[in-house]
């Protein structure tokens, strides 16, 4: 292992404490009994009943995208905050619809009334959410990336398998122009012999600037009065006292909540090339750059190699990952300008994105073409302009998308499409990111082993695929 000695025993110790966290008591509102769906399939005149978990930020906007289809009936609404500010547009929205804090009281008052459920919540509270729905025969959009470890996605992945709902993760440039036009060009052999693939996203994040020489977690605050902190940590076993560098967008700044910036924008990144590449799952995980790493929360500037094997014809493939405002990449001649903004890459998290040098995206290398891609829904281009302007006939028409993601779910539920990131898509692709975490956490390289889908070069990570067990009262969420 790359860290020293000092790093190593501060995560063990942290593991420890996380392993051995007193279980708090928690009240259990609805029984979960996976007995398979539960609502009748949506009529293709009718609208779909939609029940909504995380009301404010990323959630809200969920929220009035989906509704702007005209697909769907907003029937319930929950949230464990919602007396806060970011919570109060949505509820002026949808004045008369029903209110909950805990999901679990959803189900059991109104379980009858909704087809789908939203999961538009931070990254470790997607999964109960999303296995009581796909349980009870629900449509789920949850969040990307779809669980913060490796085994709640594989879980979620064999629950959607099981119960055979649509899913839908919200990468929603995946339903874009990128998507189309990545299989189009796969089809046709412009995008063939693909060896390399960097991905980049080199923005100022939340916890940049922090003191990560004397890394901790922050001291108490007084918790919010609207806020109901115990139920905001879901599964999670270890407890936090509230502090609002956990609460918003700051709990992707912790690996005990979130998963850092690669959790973040991989999924809007390397989307498409992992499923029309057919990468599944990488072999081996490199932490080659770790700039203030320490156990608590992620570093200033990461890079990661991920090796993916032969696959058929195609040959194996390594992607490197990029993230922290100096760790740029180098660019191949003919790369073009740097600085201009993409307009196809939306605000962040924190609702700001800065032009940096280098905006979000990635650059796929081939045995003879080169592309430069953005992020989102941004379409790739060949480079240098020369190669593009002499492969300009060769191109074939790309399609246009019969819908945008969130029509594309909400047909899915009612059975008129089939979900484009739905969970067997889009669970291998976010347990890459899982796998990626774990080579931040450890500051180490991970072998993986696609078949038993184990970590066998280490122990404490092989074990971190799992986590720590859940707080009593949510072992149920594990079993459906």
């Amino acid at each position: 292992m790359k860290s020293n000695e000092a790093s190593r025993r501060s995560f063990l110790k942290n593991a420890a404490v996380l392993s051995a966290a007193v279980s708090l008591p928690t009240l259990i509102t609805h029984k979960a009994t996976g007995a398979g769906p539960a609502t009748k399939p949506v009529a293709p005149s009718d609208k779909v009943n939609l029940a909504v978990c995380g009301i404010g930020n990323q959630g809200g906007s969920d929220i009035k995208d989906l509704y702007r289809t005209g697909l769907c009936n907003i029937v319930a609404l929950c949230d464990v905050d919602m007396g806060a500010p970011h919570t109060q547009e949505t509820l002026k929205n949808f004045p008369d619809v029903p209110r909950f804090k805990d999901f679990r009281e959803m189900f059991d008052k109104m379980g009858k009334q909704f087809d789908a459920v939203t999961a538009g919540v931070p990254d470790f509270a997607h999964f109960p959410i999303a296995m009581l729905a796909m349980s009870e025969g629900k449509g789920i959009y949850s969040e990307k990336p779809m669980g913060r470890t490796f085994n709640e996605v594989e879980l979620m992945i064999k629950a959607a398998k099981k119960y055979k709902v649509a899913t839908q993760m919200g990468n929603q440039g995946h339903s874009e122009a990128n998507y189309f036009q990545f299989k189009a060009w796969k089809d046709a052999g412009i995008i063939k012999d693909v060896t390399a693939i960097t991905a980049h996203m080199n923005s100022a994040r939340r916890w940049h600037g922090w003191d990560f020489k004397n890394a901790k977690y922050p001291e108490a605050q007084p918790i919010p009065a609207t806020l109901d902190w115990e139920q905001w940590h879901m599964t999670t076993k270890l407890h936090h006292d509230y502090n609002k560098d956990y609460h918003l967008g700051q709990w992707r700044c912790w690996y005990d909540f979130g998963m850092g910036a690669l959790g973040d924008w991989g999924a809007h990144i390397i989307d498409t090339a992992h499923e029309f590449l057919e990468l599944g799952l990488p072999y081996e995980i490199e932490c080659l750059k770790s700039e203030g790493y320490n156990t608590y929360f992620y570093p200033q500037s990461t890079t990661l190699a991920f090796k993916f094997p032969k696959r058929g014809a195609m040959p194996p493939l390594v992607i490197t990952w990029y993230d922290g405002v100096n760790n740029v990449p180098q660019v191949p001649e003919g790369y073009g300008g740097t600085t201009a903004l993409d307009p196809n890459i939306p605000a962040a998290s924190n609702g700001k994105i800065q032009p940096s040098k280098l905006n979000p995206g990635k650059i796929i290398y081939s045995k003879e073409l080169t592309f430069k891609g953005g992020s989102h829904a941004s379409t790739l281009t060949i480079i240098p302009e020369a190669k593009a302007k002499e492969m300009e006939s060769k191109l074939p028409e790309v399609p246009k998308s019969p819908s945008n993601h969130y029509a594309n779910f909400l047909k899915g539920v009612k059975g008129e499409e089939v979900c484009r990131s739905r969970f067997e898509i889009a669970g291998p692709l976010s347990q890459v990111f899982n796998l990626g975490v774990l080579a931040q956490q450890l500051n180490t390289k991970l072998m993986f082993d696609r078949e038993t889908k184990q970590i066998t070069n280490n122990k404490i990570a092989n074990e971190l695929l799992v986590g720590a067990p859940p707080r009593q009262g949510w072992e149920q969420y594990y079993k459906l």
